[in-house]
């Protein structure tokens, strides 16, 4: 990954006149560079506390599932059946994005050209899809006892079970959670979401436990219908999380600071068009920013470099960006992309 890229092979548009947006971005405090090595050592850091985070929920959640099945056989909850089923299902999701940091780490190719960080977006949508069949059969499971009730056993041992579960996954969500808005990683914040939804359901099943002991034969399953309700909301906003990620959004306030930024840099007389996009969870970006047109194609290269500087400066996450150079239009003089006009699309 080189550290400077001006692409001239793209059409781009002129000046949006956001000048009066200006703002002052500090310089961070402690020492920095944006050597490729440095970028790439960032970046292996990132997967590897991801890694980290992967394993140790894994472990929590894998140990809190065995205690609740056991308590499953000895009660024939359904309630916490669901719950169990939910938690091993959100302790298996480790395996998809621990393949997906994995793969991130490799080099790009001249195939992959921008490497292999989208897997973790792949990984998301496994995750959304152990979701929803985890919703499924919970679902069945309550139905099932619906129409053929009984009695739970052991009663005061499933109250112990659903208070470890909250407990296991409380835990989980709030490490996953933490560390996958720290690297970036919507996947990893996603299968927090999901572990926080399981830690709720637990709690659900003390309910199921209330009503049994009370003599309601129906609690149980009643409350296993309530967990999947949990489980669909959970669902949706899982899923809305990782597609805005597929599809390439972002927070539109980077935008407005990525704006911010360059605005202040010598030599930038506008900003035309910026995008940001995240591969896995590392943030890339394409600019072009408007120069005076009489400038030397150095002097030119200079400011991009400047501007880029500033970016990487800005906006968090941010590994490269591409910067295009635009010479400010001057009256009577042909649009210097008037030979690119034919190939832009109506919109752009």
């Amino acid at each position: 990954m080189s550290d400077h890229h001006h692409d001239h092979g793209h059409a781009r548009a002129h000046a949006h006149g956001h000048g009066h947006w200006r703002r002052r971005l500090g310089h961070l405090l402690a020492p920095h560079s944006h050597e490729s090595a440095d970028k790439v050592d960032t970046a292996l850091e990132s997967s590897v506390r991801g890694m980290r985070a992967l394993w140790v929920s894994l472990a929590v959640l894998g140990a809190t599932a065995v205690a609740q099945a056991v308590v499953v056989v000895l009660s024939g909850s359904v309630a916490l059946l669901g719950d169990t089923v939910h938690n091993a299902a959100d302790a298996l999701t480790a395996v998809p994005l621990g393949v997906a940091f994995v793969l991130g780490r490799r080099a790009a190719t001249r195939r992959f050209t921008y490497g292999y960080g989208r897997a973790e977006d792949l990984a998301g949508i496994v995750i959304v899809l152990t979701i929803a069949a985890s919703a499924g059969f919970a679902a069945w499971s309550a139905v099932d006892r619906l129409l053929h009730p009984r009695d739970m056993s052991h009663i005061p041992v499933v109250a112990l079970a659903a208070v470890i579960g909250f407990i296991g996954n409380e835990w989980v969500a709030r490490y996953r959670m933490r560390v996958g808005r720290a690297i970036g990683s919507a996947a990893l914040v996603a299968d927090g979401l999901h572990a926080r939804t399981d830690g709720f359901t637990s709690l659900a099943v003390l309910l199921s436990a209330g009503g049994a002991a009370l003599g309601w034969r129906l609690a149980d399953p009643v409350v296993g219908l309530l967990i999947t309700l949990a489980i669909l909301l959970v669902l949706r906003d899982a899923a809305r999380e990782v597609f805005r990620r597929v599809m390439d959004a972002v927070d539109p306030a980077l935008i407005d600071r990525a704006e911010g930024a360059l605005l202040d840099v010598d030599g930038v007389r506008d900003v035309g068009e910026l995008r940001l996009r995240w591969i896995g969870h590392r943030l890339r970006g394409e600019v072009a920013v408007v120069v005076d047109g009489d400038m030397t194609v150095r002097q030119a290269h200079d400011v991009a470099v400047a501007a880029e500087h500033a970016l990487l400066h800005a906006v968090p996450k941010l590994t490269a960006v591409l910067v295009h150079a635009d010479p400010a239009p001057v009256a009577g003089t042909p649009d210097p992309h008037h030979a690119l006009a034919h190939h832009v699309a109506p919109g752009r």
